[in-house]
């Protein structure tokens, strides 16, 4: 289909000599006598490849015309004709976004030639728009799919953990399950908080990981029914930095990591292994200090029976400002129970206690701590 030229002037025999010029160059032509006749054609709904008008009409002049196109027909060039006596106007056309002019009087190869060159120069502004158009969405697509590979991929991590996790429970079976209500319960009190979803995703890998250390811990000491010795003690709080190295070998958990390393650090800056205190400890492992608190009270253990969650809650008041953040401690106290009692049931356990007296103080090591006791340090 041959390309389509509006070529509009007020003469009726320069429109004639021009359109017949372009025709028989295989052009398709319409012809316009006014600016406001061209704008009525062009509104219509017909689309042309070029504008080829006339500087000096009455109504509407070439540079009016220029004007209401430029903006609606971005890729449709305009060549004005003009006398020699208006070359300032018809460059200060160019300037306002006309593509070239023409003087009174032309020959056909002048006419043909500035023509052939506004074709070339539309093409050109039409395949570069494609081209962006086309990058742009080649861009997007592919930026979907690298969202996608990296969803599938956290996805991927998510699963591995779960099944070390699930492999730290079978180590350990006096507090299986516990990684999984202890994460629920720091990713309750952190959205509580309007901690970002992207932390909280970060502190609950940290969260389900912070025992991860224990499996380097031999099983001698990690199951012994009583009391360590001070040389077992020591062994067993290496489990921190043992879960750290472990955990900072993968690059998406570096983050993660830091809650492993410090979430047997008390505010106070009594814990270990590094003596963190107050906000030195990441946000995370000090929510993690609170969650970790809550269900080991509230949780059966072989050498002692659940606790209530108001034993629990006036436990961690009771520590607040020592072991405990007290903002921190202030947002918990401040959520129902049955966040915590949802949760519970939710992942499945079933040992959730009704509100019952204080047990009789443990005699093993990984005692939970009871009312006016101190939280464990293991």
């Amino acid at each position: 289909m041959p390309d389509r030229i509006l070529v509009v002037d007020d003469e009726e025999a320069i429109r004639e000599i021009v359109a017949s010029m372009l025709t028989s160059a295989g052009y398709s032509c319409k012809q316009a006598r006014s600016g406001m006749e061209a704008l009525a054609v062009l509104n219509s709904g017909e689309a042309f490849e070029l504008l080829l008008s006339d500087l000096m009409m009455a109504e509407l002049d070439g540079i009016g015309l220029l004007e209401r196109t430029k903006e609606k027909y971005p890729d449709m060039p305009v060549v004005m004709v003009t006398a020699v006596h208006d070359i300032s106007v018809a460059l200060a056309a160019i300037r306002n976004g006309a593509y070239d002019y023409l003087l009174k009087p032309f020959e056909r190869e002048q006419l043909l030639a500035t023509v052939s060159r506004a074709m070339e120069n539309r093409r050109l502004k039409v395949e570069n728009r494609t081209y962006q158009i086309n990058l742009e969405s080649l861009v997007e697509a592919r930026t979907h799919q690298l969202q996608d590979a990296i969803e599938e991929l956290k996805r991927s991590y998510d699963i591995t953990l779960e099944v070390l996790g699930e492999a730290l429970d079978y180590k350990d079976r006096e507090t299986e399950g516990h990684s999984r209500r202890v994460t629920a319960f720091t990713m309750a009190i952190a959205r509580q908080m309007g901690v970002p979803k992207e932390q909280i995703d970060t502190i609950a890998r940290g969260a389900f990981l912070h025992d991860i250390g224990k499996m380097a811990i031999p099983d001698s000491i990690l199951n012994k029914p009583g009391k360590l010795t001070p040389e077992e003690i020591n062994v067993m709080r290496e489990h921190c930095y043992l879960g750290y190295k472990l955990v900072k070998k993968i690059p998406v958990l570096n983050e993660a990591a830091e809650i492993v390393y410090s979430h047997q650090e008390m505010y106070d800056g009594n814990g270990y292994p590094r003596g963190l205190k107050g906000q030195q400890i990441p946000l995370g492992a000090r929510i993690f200090s609170i969650a970790d608190t809550l269900d080991a009270i509230t949780s059966n253990r072989p050498y002692r029976s659940a606790r209530s969650l108001a034993v629990a809650r006036k436990e961690i008041q009771d520590w607040s400002g020592r072991q405990f953040d007290p903002e921190v401690v202030a947002v918990f106290q401040k959520m129902p129970d049955e966040v915590f009692e949802e949760l519970r049931r939710a992942i499945g356990a079933e040992d959730y206690p009704s509100p019952i007296p204080p047990a009789p103080k443990s005699k093993g090591h990984s005692a939970s701590p009871g009312a006016g006791a101190a939280p464990p340090v293991l």
